[in-house]
């Protein structure tokens, strides 16, 4: 592990909510690859970072996996109801999703079409900055595994770079704003 992936174990560590999903999820034994990753983890780091609470500004726990084999959108909904029968006095949401069928719902969301996800770790690899395209996991060894793409650098500067690959300028934009009202300390590289 270099610097930046200890720091990011030693932070998420001591957020309780978020061990918790980690520490279910592993316990779970799923079947496909999964992390939990963009905004709650990269909110956690921030607040660490900012001095605030560690749970300041999140709204949902990001669960993705991938399983290209099932493409409804139950299996996400069983997923998130074994969470909830698990911690069922949990402070926050589940947003799950299955990276395999993105491109099923995608350009209905967003405005325009994508192609299917190879693997899970290219879903990541088109989140829309730097900084939050990144998941971890706990593996059956209990070591921390982590997927940052764009390495942890902008993360732990606190610098919102665009990653070009997916996104749009306004999508990249309004998400840049929204992020810089919470946190003021971030640098917001322009598009």
């Amino acid at each position: 592990m270099n610097i930046y992936e200890d720091l990011l174990v030693r932070t998420i560590l001591k957020s309780e909510p978020i061990n918790k999903v980690l520490q279910t999820l592993k316990d779970l034994n799923l079947p496909f690859e999964y992390y939990v990753g963009a905004g709650c983890i990269t909110n956690t780091i921030w607040n660490d970072i900012s001095g605030y609470p560690l749970e300041y500004g999140i709204s949902d726990i990001d669960i993705v996996y991938y399983d290209e084999d099932d493409l409804g959108s139950d299996s996400e909904k069983k997923l998130i109801q074994k969470l909830e029968s698990k911690l069922w006095d949990y402070q926050f949401d589940f947003d799950v999703k299955n990276q395999a069928r993105v491109h099923l719902w995608y350009e209905s969301k967003f405005g325009f079409p994508i192609k299917p996800y190879p693997s899970l770790e290219a879903a990541i690899d088109s989140w829309p900055t730097t900084a939050t395209a990144l998941g971890i996991r706990i593996e059956k060894n209990g070591l921390h595994k982590i997927y940052a793409p764009y390495h942890l650098d902008d993360l732990f500067s606190m610098v919102v770079r665009p990653n070009k690959s997916l996104v749009t300028k306004e999508i990249f934009e309004n998400k840049a704003n929204k992020w810089k009202k919470r946190w003021p300390k971030l640098q917001i590289v322009p598009w």
